[in-house]
C-alpha cells in the first residue's frame, strides 16, 4: 500500500511524514513543489507536484491507495477527479472543526467543508479530521514578546483547546495505516481549556520571563492589525471568530488519547519545547 502525503513540507504535511515513518510504514510518497529542497526522510519516495497545479496529480496518485490531504478547496475538485481515475480507494482529510457550521453556510463560504463534501461526493473511503486552534499560531507574538515581552490583542478570557501540530500529525498517521476509521469525522483538541491570557503566561513561564497581556478593543484590534499589514477580511474573520468563542467557550475532547493511546501535549509542555522561538 502506498500512501501519499500532499504538502508534505507543510506544516502539518511534514509532521506526518515522519509519524508514518516512525509507525513502521514502507511505502510513503510525499508531494512536495522542489524535491530538492525538501530535506524529507531517507527511505521516502519523493514526488514533484503541488495540489494548486493539478497537471502533476496524475503521476503523483499513480500506484496510490491512501491520500493524506491537506486543505486547498479551490482544487479539492480536480484532486478529486485525479484520484478516482487513478485507483485511490481511501483519503484522509485536514479539515476543521467548524467545518458543520460552515455546511450550513451558502457555498461560496465554504473552506474546509468544501474539502469534506468534495471527497464524499466523489465515493472515496474517507475520514476527515477537525482540530480546532493550533499551538504555533501563538508565534505570531513571538517578535512582541522578544521585543517588549507584552502581547497586545483583543479576547484576552476568551476559552480555546489548542492543539499541537504533532498530535493531529500522530492522529493522522493512526487513521492512514489502521482500520476502522472510514466514515468517521474526528474533532480534535489540546487536553487543556485555557485563555489567551493564560498562554502569554505559560509562554513566560517557559522562558523564564516577565511578560503581559494588553487588551485591545475590536477596533483598537482592526487599526493594529492594518497597520501590520493583515487584510480586512482576515481581520473579521478573526474577529467573528473570537466573539463567536467568547459565547461558546470550547471544551476538550479526549479524541487524541482515544487514538494514539497517549494523552495529548499540553500548551506548557509545548511553550517549554518551543521556548527558543519566543526567547
Amino acid at each position: 500500500m502506498t500512501i501519499l502525503v500532499t504538502g508534505a513540507t507543510g506544516s502539518v504535511g511534514r509532521l506526518v511524514v515522519d509519524e508514518l515513518l516512525a509507525r513502521g510504514a514502507k511505502n510513503v510518497r510525499a508531494l512536495t513543489v522542489d524535491p530538492n529542497r525538501a530535506e524529507l526522510p531517507e527511505g521516502v519516495e519523493v514526488v514533484t507536484g503541488y495540489l494548486g497545479t493539478p497537471a502533476t496529480l496524475p503521476a503523483a496518485l499513480d500506484g496510490v491507495d491512501t491520500v493524506y490531504l491537506a486543505p486547498m478547496p479551490a482544487k479539492v475538485k480536480d484532486f478529486a477527479e485525479a484520484a478516482e481515475k487513478a485507483g485511490v480507494r481511501r483519503v484522509v482529510v485536514l479539515s476543521g472543526a467548524n467545518a458543520d457550521s460552515e455546511a450550513m453556510a451558502p457555498e461560496e463560504h465554504w473552506f474546509y467543508y468544501a474539502c469534506e463534501h468534495a471527497i464524499e461526493a466523489a465515493g472515496f473511503e474517507w475520514t476527515h479530521l477537525r482540530p480546532g486552534v493550533f499551538m504555533n499560531n501563538t508565534l505570531g507574538w513571538a517578535d512582541a514578546l522578544r521585543s517588549e515581552g507584552v502581547v497586545r490583542a483583543p479576547y484576552g478570557q476568551v476559552v480555546q483547546t489548542p492543539i499541537d501540530l504533532k498530535d493531529i500529525a500522530e492522529v493522522a498517521a493512526v487513521t492512514l495505516l489502521e482500520g476502522g476509521h472510514v466514515g468517521k469525522k474526528y474533532i480534535l483538541s489540546g487536553p487543556d481549556a485555557i485563555t489567551q491570557v493564560d498562554q502569554v503566561k505559560m509562554i513566560g513561564a517557559a522562558i523564564g520571563k516577565d511578560v503581559s497581556w494588553e487588551e485591545l478593543t475590536p477596533d483598537e484590534a482592526r487599526e493594529l492589525w492594518s497597520v501590520q499589514g493583515m487584510p480586512a477580511d482576515v481581520a473579521e474573520f478573526l474577529l467573528e471568530g473570537f466573539e463567536n468563542t467568547m459565547r461558546n467557550p470550547q471544551v476538550p475532547v479526549t479524541t487524541v488519547t482515544d487514538l494514539t493511546g497517549r494523552p495529548g501535549r499540553t500548551f506548557a509542555q509545548w511553550a517549554e519545547g518551543n521556548a527558543d522561538k519566543f526567547a
